[in-house]
């Protein structure tokens, strides 16, 4: 696929799957170029919008029992009952062979990533994805880093790389792609967006 096509392609439910790395406690804790309570209702509401669509999730942990911590509990609850979160030590995520295994095994081309940090977390293993002739996309408000120029310097990276950069709500409402789908409710109530439930209950006063 050519650079251009790649970035002209849609999402489809069909051809993404979603990845989430290291949203742990001790990583949350350092962040600092979004509100953490913002940071956390983004990749839990990610998280749920992909359960709806029947989108494959992978998610992983570095250093859980030591450095960083377990996954964020509210993330943890948002994903699918029995999804194993993978542990690993590589700083790159792309880098162990479970990790990348996984993501194999979904037979996606596109991957949508978030992680903290966002230019380690998830720039380093979507860099890495487009190299191998993935299409990868990072929802940057599902992630999060330690300073505002660590982000801006993450961001540019990944753009240099081919990286496409988006946020958590377009993604999954392109992978939608009809609002008169049957699970289209049940997707704008898991991306929660304020002015999506302030629409729908307009909507609804309208029918009554």
């Amino acid at each position: 696929m050519s650079e251009r096509s790649k970035f002209l392609e849609p999402i489809t439910r069909e051809n993404v799957a979603v990845v989430l790395v290291d949203h742990q406690v001790g990583l949350l804790s350092g962040v600092r170029d979004i509100p953490l309570g913002e940071l956390k209702h983004n990749v839990v509401a990610l998280a749920r919008a992909a359960t709806v669509l029947g989108l494959p999730l992978v998610v992983t942990t570095t250093a859980a029992d030591s450095m960083w911590g377990p996954t964020t509990p509210e993330l943890v609850e948002a994903l699918p009952t029995g999804l194993k979160i993978i542990d690993r030590s590589t700083v790159n995520a792309w880098h162990d062979d479970r990790v990348r295994e996984a993501i194999e095994a979904t037979g996606r081309q596109k991957l949508v990533l978030a992680g903290v940090s966002l230019e380690v977390c998830a720039a380093l293993p979507a860099i890495s994805a487009t190299a191998d002739g993935y299409d990868a996309y990072v929802a940057v408000d599902a992630s999060g880093t330690f300073s505002h120029a660590k982000r801006e310097a993450g961001l540019q990276r990944m753009q240099q790389a081919g990286v496409i950069v988006s946020d958590y709500a377009t993604l999954m409402v392109e992978a939608l792609a009809d609002n008169a789908a049957p699970e289209a409710g049940a997707l704008y109530a898991a991306l929660d967006m304020p002015f999506a439930v302030l629409v729908g209950q307009i909507s609804a006063a309208h029918r009554a």
